[in-house]
């Protein structure tokens, strides 16, 4: 929501509030004005309906008297001849009233009642020839005749075909004047009714105005505080009152409650839009520009802030964000310039060249292109680090930064190439990310320039350090199509370059691919194998110098459903870097014990069980104890099962691993260290190890054997039984070999010449065979040939 919006959301109902309080004020202050004015008016209409009434009562006094004093009455009355009083004066005395009415229309009549009340005369003005005198004047002439009064007025409306005024007074029949109260019961009543029309006529219309019935009672009407009604007093004992229904008086209050809720509203809409106009003026306009401003450098479409002319606490506030923004600048691209550095070439690091080399790679997925990446690491750094020290081994990897910039800066400036991203990624590995054609030689002559600066040593002030590099390079997009595949895929050429003898580059390729691929599909397999289904153990025999079968060597195979047979050279070390060692280890130590039973059936009791384990497992104390569970769940003997380490697993043995170790041979386990001589043997090291058996690497064995070092064999053997540990020699396959280790003084022998590793079917099968030789050879009782020729 913008500012604008929010200050009328805000604005509005405050104002409107306002001015609808305003309104109910007027609105009660009219509301009673109204019902003030309409009140004295209804009283005025009242007063003239009263005014036409009382003018309607005299009249009807002042039309009776006219006609007492008047001849025609007296005469009618006095006369004793019926039919003369009934014909002539009757007809003379019907001239005379006409005559005193001026309106020959208007309804009047003039009734004689004699003392009975019986209808001495009758006439009215009116259409009905026929009309005779009311019931309503005789009930009015026997509450008369009941009473004292000898004169008095009514107003008959109730039952009436028409409302009347109806004066009456008692006259003696004789004197025509009032007669006493003793002879009133002897005295005519004569009755004059008229017909009030003007009053009827304004009833009606105010009955119409107001939509009620006005009534007429004795007494006045009481008036409520907020009704609408009033009363009037038309004679002594008559009240004529008005309430008006709330119904009707609705109307006006509704028109001005509208009246009023519409001008509250119009009224608060001109004043919030003007205020609005104001307020975006001289606050909003100038909080959204600068608003635009921040968000224009928040999404970098700016990269400053510009001071906008506004006076008062906007101004400042726009210059306070402007200096804010400045100072945040500074701070983040020191900030920045920081985090993408690595802190001891001045090159950038990984994080750095992730964000450039993203790019990059993008710009030539998309836009079409070549990028090369060169995969760079140090070989031996580590030997130089532990030797020299860590000063030296930072200083060589500073001044190799800067030669490595200045051959390739050389060489893209040359070539008028787009600029490299150089960095070093972690530790001794740097990586150069180069934009140029396919095929055009840059890599080619990158590559060489960088292994240039390592062909006699890498000279750091003036002393050289044997160093080399091995370089991977990959290119996008033949490659890879993303960073993280490039990377990838580089390192992995780099690892093929120092496969191949360091020192040199090698561009990825399919076969390197193929083989991550693998590696990959036996990591999965690996998750998943199920060891009782997949895994077996072959045995491979060690003799002595009889050919006595001393003990037998567990090695385990793997025949993949999917991948096929897998060497254990190919996926222990995949195992162990992904950590599936232990379940496959543990799988090895139980099976092989549960085995070895068959082995001493058939080798003899004292037959060593050789389990080769992963080096890691010696880090936690639960292999240990697991050997002992299995060796008491198989009813074994410790002393006839052989623990076999790496040579090179031992020369990294620390406090923890030796007290492992040592833990293990307290048990009663032999522990034999395994490819001894695999290029970490000396002296030293023969004398520090704690082992009961010592098996020289085939590669040690070919070297060795052979007259002319058999002197140095002999003393290695001789150091070795001089400790106490058993030597047993690898990879014996020619009768010349076995001559010369016998001849050295070995003590056990291990070898294709001698078996292959077999399964237990085939090894039983071997077994008996070598068993038939040997024992053929006793009986023949012929004297043993030297060398080979007496064990096979």
């Amino acid at each position: 929501m913008t500012l604008g919006k929010r200050a009328f959301f805000l604005i509005f109902p405050v104002v409107l509030t306002g001015y609808l309080l305003a309104a109910l004020s007027v609105y009660i202050a009219q509301s009673h004005s109204m019902l003030s004015l309409e009140r004295a008016r209804l009283s005025q209409q009242l007063d003239h309906i009263a005014a036409l009434f009382r003018h309607d009562v005299n009249q009807s006094r002042s039309f009776l008297y006219s006609l007492l004093e008047g001849n025609a009455v007296r005469l009618f009355v006095s006369e004793t001849d019926e039919d003369y009083r009934n014909n002539a004066l009757g007809l003379r005395l019907q001239q005379s009233i006409r005559s005193l009415s001026d309106d020959p229309k208007k309804f009047i009549s003039f009734a004689i009642l004699n003392p009975d009340l019986t209808p001495g005369y009758y006439f009215e003005n009116s259409d009905d020839p026929f009309a005779e005198i009311g019931e309503a004047q005789f009930a009015l002439g026997r509450r008369l005749t009941g009473g004292s009064q000898l004169r008095d007025w009514a107003y008959l409306h109730e039952g009436q075909t028409r409302p009347l005024i109806v004066y009456s007074e008692f006259i003696d029949p004789v004197t025509f004047g009032r007669p006493l109260p003793s002879a009133k019961k002897s005295a005519l009543l004569v009755q004059v009714a008229l017909e009030p029309t003007q009053f009827l006529s304004m009833l009606r219309q105010l009955q119409d105005e107001y939509q009620t019935v006005i009534d007429f009672d004795s007494v006045p009407r009481p008036s409520l505080p907020n009704e609408l009604s009033a009363s009037v007093r038309l004679a002594p004992s008559l009240f004529a009152s008005l309430a008006v229904p709330p119904s009707h008086d609705a109307g006006n209050v509704e028109r001005l409650k509208l009246l009023l809720g519409l001008g509250a509203l119009a009224m608060s809409l001109v004043s919030v839009g003007l205020m609005i106009v104001l307020i975006r003026r001289f606050i909003t306009n100038p909080i959204a520009a600068l608003d635009r401003q921040v968000t224009a450098v928040m999404t970098g479409k700016n990269d400053g802030i510009t001071q906008i002319d506004a006076a008062g606490e906007i101004g400042r506030l726009t210059g306070n964000i402007k200096q804010l923004h400045d100072q945040s600048q500074r701070a983040l691209h020191l900030v920045q310039h920081t985090s993408w550095t690595d802190t001891l070439t001045g090159i950038s690091n990984r994080g750095h060249f992730n964000t450039l080399a993203a790019k990059v790679v993008h710009k030539v997925t998309t836009q079409g292109g070549h990028c090369s990446l060169l995969f760079i690491d140090i070989d031996n750094f580590k030997f130089v680090n532990d030797k020299y020290g860590h000063e030296v081994g930072d200083e060589l990897l500073k001044v190799l930064a800067l030669r490595i910039e200045r051959v390739v800066g050389e060489i893209i400036a040359r070539r008028s190439l787009p600029p490299v991203v150089f960095a070093r990624l972690s530790g001794d590995e740097f990586a150069v990310l180069v934009q140029s054609a396919s095929g055009d030689g840059t890599i080619r002559e990158m590559c060489a320039c960088i292994l240039g600066l390592f062909s006699d040593g890498f000279e750091v002030h003036g002393k050289h350090y044997p160093v080399t590099a091995s370089i991977g390079v990959a290119i996008c997009p033949t490659d890879a199509t993303n960073l993280a595949e490039l990377i990838s895929n580089a390192d992995a050429a780099m690892y093929q370059a120092k496969t191949n003898g360091k020192n040199r580059s090698s561009r990825f390729s399919r076969a390197l691919q193929d083989k991550r691929d693998r590696i990959r599909h036996i990591q999965e397999e690996l998750r998943l194998v199920d060891p009782d289904e997949q895994f077996h153990l072959v045995y491979m025999p060690i003799i002595d110098a009889r050919g006595k079968v001393t003990g037998c060597e567990a090695l385990l195979r793997w025949i993949s459903p999917t991948l096929g047979n897998i060497t254990p050279d190919e996926f222990v070390p995949i195992a162990e870097s992904t950590g599936q060692f232990t379940k496959i280890d543990w799988w090895v130590i139980n099976r092989a014990m549960s085995e070895h039973q068959h082995l001493k059936a058939l080798f003899g009791p004292e037959t060593v069980l050789a389990i080769n384990i992963s080096s890691a497992e010696l880090h936690s104390k639960s292999i240990g104890e697991y050997f002992s569970d299995c060796l008491d769940r198989h009813g074994l003997d410790a002393r006839t099962i052989e623990i076999e380490l790496t040579e090179t697993y031992a020369v990294k043995l620390g406090d923890q691993l030796h007290r492992n170790i040592e833990n293990l041979r307290e048990k009663g386990f032999r522990i034999s260290i395994d490819d001894f001589g695999a290029g970490y043997t000396s002296v030293q090291q023969i004398i520090e190890y704690t082992a009961d058996t010592i098996k020289l690497d085939r590669a040690l064995v070919q070297n060795l054997a052979n007259q002319q070092t058999l002197p140095a064999l002999k003393a290695m053997v001789a150091l070795c039984h001089a400790r106490k540990m058993a030597v047993v020699a690898e990879g014996i396959d020619t009768h010349e070999k076995l001559a010369l280790l016998i001849a050295a003084g070995c003590d056990h022998f291990q070898g294709y010449l001698i078996s292959k590793p077999l399964a237990l079917p085939d090894l039983s099968n071997w077994a008996l065979k070598q068993a038939a030789e040997i024992t053929g050879r006793d009986v023949s009782g012929g004297r043993r040939r030297a060398g080979s020729s007496s064990l096979l």
